[in-house]
């Protein structure tokens, strides 16, 4: 196995990451193979915490734009994180990987409430981290939880798993044959040209920190590792450290 490149990463999922063909739901098989390569990680050395979204359960702006007030649409999203974290977890353990839960909203029957030195104290111990409930705060995706739990624990980058592209493009390669694949970028060119890598408010909080984003396919098996070990594959923006 090649050497780590990284000592810290935060690895993003998407709640779609973990719902398989049908779009919605949690699929078992999926998160079994997602468990099995972030084993692969963490038998490679690494620190890893993750943040799990929530759109295969329920989008807050999608109750939000039906009629249903933003900040009770939002935390009905944050619980679904949190089913999408147990999930996860279980799956982990079942590999026998040492994984806490840590929720930005306390619920102490199923998870740990997010205190930031015990995070680090989990990684310092081996253990993989699973930031649940986003920030705990209405109007904020779980990309700026990334953003911000990375910044938090001095990560040294995040990894953004996507489901159906490889990478960043100046347009959308579904419906423009002739998109152009970008390898990497800064993050002022993904704010000032609206490219969708994270939204605004994260990628902020990233460019402050000077916080690397790797956003690649998790459609392709194997990808989550040979990210992690630092291969060169998706688009990188801020700069390879």
């Amino acid at each position: 196995m090649s050497a780590a490149k990284y000592k810290r990463v935060v690895l993003k999922l998407s709640g779609e990451a973990l719902a398989g063909t049908k779009g919605y739901g949690i699929d078992p098989v999926i998160v079994d193979t997602i468990a099995r390569e972030i084993k692969g990680i963490k038998a490679a050395g690494l620190d890893l915490a993750i943040v799990v979204g929530g759109g295969n359960i329920w989008r807050g702006l999608a109750g939000s734009a039906k009629g249903m007030d933003r900040a009770t649409a939002d935390y009905m999203g944050m619980l679904a994180t949190v089913m999408n974290s147990l999930a996860l977890q279980d799956a982990l353990e079942n590999y026998d990987v040492d994984t806490r839960v840590q929720s930005a909203i306390e619920m102490r029957q199923v998870a740990e409430p997010y205190i930031r030195r015990r995070a680090i104290r989990h990684l310092e111990k081996g253990r993989v981290i699973i930031f649940a409930a986003g920030t705990g705060n209405p109007y904020f995706s779980t990309d700026t939880t990334a953003a911000l739990r990375a910044a938090e624990i001095e990560a040294d980058v995040i990894l953004m798993a996507k489901k159906n592209t490889d990478g960043v493009y100046d347009s959308d390669p579904r419906h423009n044959p002739d998109a152009k694949k970008f390898k990497e970028l800064e993050y002022i060119e993904v704010l000032q040209r609206g490219l969708g890598v994270m939204d605004a408010t994260a990628t902020s909080l990233c460019m402050d920190n000077k916080i690397p984003i790797i956003v690649f396919s998790i459609d392709e098996p194997g990808n989550i590792l040979k990210v992690a070990l630092g291969e060169d594959i998706g688009t990188v923006v801020g700069g390879r450290k």
